[in-house]
C-alpha cells in the first residue's frame, strides 16, 4: 500500500459505528437539559446514544437501514467493525487528535462499551419503539416529528459514495421531519479523505430557500483532522 493511500481512511460501504451519549453531546454541542425534547439519530448504526438517552428519561429514536435485519446480524456486523476500524486507525494514529479519547486502545474500549449498551437495548422486547429501519434521503417519519435531528458520521463523510443531489435531498428531508423551532445538526463536514464538502455553498442556498436558517458552528469533539465545524439548521 502506498503512503498516499495510508494517509486516508479507506472505507467500502457505510460503517456501523458505536458512539455514546457524551460523544454526541460534545460533537453536537447539545444542551444539558434535553428532557421534553424528541430526538432523532439518523444513521445511528450501533451507537448507544438512543439507549443512553432512554436511560436518562430523554425521548430518542434511531433510524438506520441495518435495523431491518435480525439483531444477531446487526450486532455481529457492528462488533466486527470495531476491530476493523481500530486497525485502520492504528495505521493513521498520527493524523488524529487524541485529546478526548486518550489513545487508540482507550478509543476501542469506549467503542466496546457503547456497543454493549446498544446491544442490550436493541435486543430488548420494546426495541422497535426506538429503532426504525429507514434511510436518507426519504425518512419514514411524518412531517414535524422531532425537536432535534442529528446525523453523525454519514452525510459529507461519504461524499465519494453519495453525490450532491443525494446530500441535498437528504438534508431537505431532515428539515421536513424537524418541528418548527427545532434544529438539525450534522457532523462532520469533511469526507473520509479529510477534504471539505465541495458543494456546501449550493447546499446552504437550497436550505435557505426552505425558510430554514443554516449556519456553521463549533463542534467540541476533537478527533478528525481539521474538523471543528458542524452544520446547524434552525427550522
Amino acid at each position: 500500500m502506498s503512503t498516499q493511500r495510508q494517509e486516508v481512511y479507506e472505507q467500502a460501504g457505510v460503517a456501523a459505528t458505536c458512539r455514546g451519549f457524551d460523544e454526541y453531546k460534545r460533537m453536537f454541542d447539545l444542551p444539558d437539559q434535553l428532557e421534553g425534547k424528541h430526538i432523532l439519530d439518523i444513521a445511528g448504526g450501533a451507537s448507544s446514544f438512543t439507549a443512553d438517552c432512554s436511560s436518562r428519561g430523554i425521548a430518542a429514536q434511531a433510524v438506520d437501514p441495518r435495523y431491518a435485519y435480525a439483531p444477531e446480524i446487526v450486532l455481529a456486523d457492528a462488533r466486527e467493525e470495531i476491530e476493523t476500524s481500530t486497525e485502520k486507525l492504528r495505521l493513521l494514529a498520527h493524523r488524529f487528535d487524541w485529546s478526548y479519547y486518550g489513545n487508540i486502545d482507550l478509543h476501542r474500549a469506549g467503542r466496546l462499551e457503547s456497543f454493549h449498551r446498544f446491544a442490550a437495548d436493541f435486543s430488548a422486547a420494546d426495541a422497535k419503539d426506538r429503532y426504525t429501519a429507514g434511510a436518507l434521503p426519504a425518512l419514514p417519519f411524518a412531517n414535524d416529528s422531532f425537536d432535534i435531528v442529528l446525523c453523525s458520521h454519514f452525510l459529507f463523510l461519504y461524499a465519494d459514495q453519495f453525490d450532491a443531489s443525494f446530500h441535498e435531498r437528504a438534508v431537505l428531508d431532515m428539515i421536513r421531519v424537524c418541528r418548527p423551532g427545532g434544529q438539525v445538526k450534522i457532523y462532520p463536514l469533511m469526507s473520509l479523505r479529510w477534504e471539505p464538502y465541495p458543494h456546501m455553498d449550493s447546499l446552504l442556498a437550497a436550505i435557505s430557500r426552505t425558510g430554514a436558517v443554516p449556519s456553521l458552528a463549533l463542534s467540541h469533539l476533537p478527533f478528525i483532522p481539521n474538523s471543528s465545524k458542524m452544520l446547524v439548521i434552525n427550522v
